[in-house]
């Protein structure tokens, strides 16, 4: 979404969703550390490469519910509480989406201008919002 600035130049709006497969490969990577278990031990008792539980963790590789299943079952979580907890995240990730807009800035054409940016819709304001801008 491209918003005019005000001062003869546009903003993209760059809003992103987080990827699935980072949000649960980052809660198996909280888990495993929480255990204090390395990568080989849990990717040895889930019977898969431990390259490959790594890349699942880092977000790397989107898992099958079938590798899901088993990284859980090495960890002692159950696959609903894994879900669950992507689920959260990614409501948490909506609700701040509705709340907060990150803009590219472009320059104005004259050389003396600093950056600006103005959005163009609306913000609802609560105490809990916060809004920061940088330049």
């Amino acid at each position: 979404m491209t918003a005019d600035t005000g001062f003869g130049t546009t903003a993209t709006e760059h809003v992103r969703e987080p990827l699935l497969r980072h949000l649960v490969g980052a809660i198996l990577r909280r888990a495993r550390l929480a255990q204090g278990r390395t990568l080989q031990e849990v990717s040895q008792a889930a019977r898969m490469s431990t390259a490959y539980l790594s890349e699942v963790e880092r977000g790397r590789k989107e898992a099958s519910s079938e590798v899901l299943a088993a990284v859980c079952a090495a960890l002692g979580i159950r696959l609903v509480d894994l879900v669950a907890e992507a689920h959260d995240a990614l409501a948490a990730s909506a609700e701040q989406q509705q709340r907060v807009r990150v803009l590219t800035s472009l320059r104005d054409r004259s050389p003396s201008s600093s950056r600006h940016v103005r959005s163009t819709t609306a913000v609802r304001s609560t105490t809990s919002d916060v809004v920061a801008l940088a330049a």
